[in-house]
């Protein structure tokens, strides 16, 4: 039985609380932590966590007798490095919720803390475990509509003012920027990842065009130029309204995307296209043949988890992976900052490999005046991934 310890009882440890809760024969929650205790209280009451016990800090928890094999690191950004290699220093298991960290020098700390305790460090990706991404990767990389020449990468969502009312959101100390990091890191995770490499440039746009109480950017625009020169283009945004994710690969001889869809074109003798019919249907057979996962979402990444604890294995998404997510993230920063375009890979000398070199160049858009503890509905959106 895998013990686990929640840090951090916001929004998002719910996911994490009802998946684990779903493997109830594998694992059992033994303690949930929060500098706001009643928070912590609240989930225990809410899951009927009744044997769990509660801590104001991960360090009280860390220096109590309650034996814990993994922690669900649920916490602002600003903490990420800090508490998972405490948590790693004392041999826990550690799943560590997107962002992997606010800066490049943190995820490689990461990296030897879990190297030199012989642990697990996973990075939160739930939207990898959806089939119709997980299909979408297994689809591009069996070449069958031929090599990727152009992505169209969209992590369009909406947020109201009030969003960033909460004390720790729309600053760049300890949010780490805006929709670019908390929200498209998910879109540009798969994109890595259906990709198989990291761009050589990036240039990009940043604004804030709605949320005058954030410091940080609401909207961005990237493009990304690969050593084979494709080209892919991210929009990160919380100003489109009925906002939508989506992932659309032109490749050689179809466009394939998530939501699937496929689309397919043979040239006329004029060079205009029409329907390849045929290629559109192979494709489809294809896409559908492909074996659907057991779980999915958090489900997926938590039982993910769980079997690499079990089996000594590596997760599917790894703390390199996390750690790729984050230096393309700082990329795009880096470029929309100087107003440059900026070549990868971002060496440790780098003004940007350090949060503070991040911090003394990052545009800050507005002051935040409001600083709220808490914002009353518990209820969020986890995107219409479909």
């Amino acid at each position: 039985m895998i013990k686990v310890a929640i840090i951090g009882c916001g929004n998002i440890s719910g996911a994490h609380i009802g998946s684990y809760l779903k493997f109830s024969e594998r694992c059992k929650i033994v303690a949930l932590v929060d500098i706001f205790p009643e928070k912590a209280e609240a989930a225990k009451k809410r899951f009927s966590l009744d044997d769990a016990a509660v801590f104001a800090s991960h360090e009280e928890m860390l220096e109590s007798d309650v034996a814990i094999d993994l922690a669900s690191n649920c916490t602002p950004p600003y903490v990420h490095a800090e508490i998972s290699i405490n948590c790693m220093n004392k041999g826990l298991h550690v799943l560590v919720e997107k962002p992997m960290a606010t800066c490049l020098k943190e995820c490689d700390e990461m990296l030897a803390a879990e190297k030199r305790n012989g642990v697990i460090l996973s990075c939160g990706a739930q939207n990898r475990f959806l089939n119709m991404i997980s299909k979408l990767e297994r689809l591009a990389d069996s070449e069958i509509a031929g090599k990727i020449r152009c992505a169209h990468v969209d992590s369009l969502w909406w947020r109201g003012h009030c969003y960033y009312d909460l004390w720790w959101r729309g600053t760049w100390e300890k949010e780490g920027g805006g929709p670019t990091l908390n929200h498209a890191v998910h879109q540009i995770d798969m994109l890595n990842w259906i990709k198989k490499e990291l761009p050589a440039e990036v240039t990009a746009v940043l604004s804030n065009v709605m949320h005058d109480n954030s410091e940080c950017e609401d909207l961005s625009f990237a493009i990304l130029k690969y050593d084979d020169g494709a080209l892919a283009e991210v929009t990160s945004s919380v100003v489109h309204h009925g906002g939508t994710q989506s992932i659309v690969l032109q490749c050689e001889n179809a466009k394939i995307a998530a939501p699937f869809s496929v689309a397919a074109e043979i040239s006329k003798p004029n060079g205009f296209g029409e329907s390849n019919a045929k290629l559109e249907k192979q494709i489809t057979e294809k896409y559908n043949s492909l074996p659907s996962r057991k779980h999915e979402g958090f489900d997926g990444e938590i039982d993910d988890v769980l079997s690499a604890i079990e089996n000594n294995s590596r997760p599917l998404i790894t703390g390199i992976d996390g750690r790729k997510t984050v230096e393309l993230i700082t990329a795009i920063y880096k470029s929309g900052f100087l107003k440059q375009t900026v070549s990868l890979p971002l060496s440790e000398d780098d003004d940007f490999y350090t949060f503070e070199g991040v911090l003394k160049n990052a545009i800050r858009f507005y002051k935040k005046t409001t600083a709220a503890e808490n914002l009353g509905d518990s209820d969020i959106s986890l995107g219409n991934f479909k």
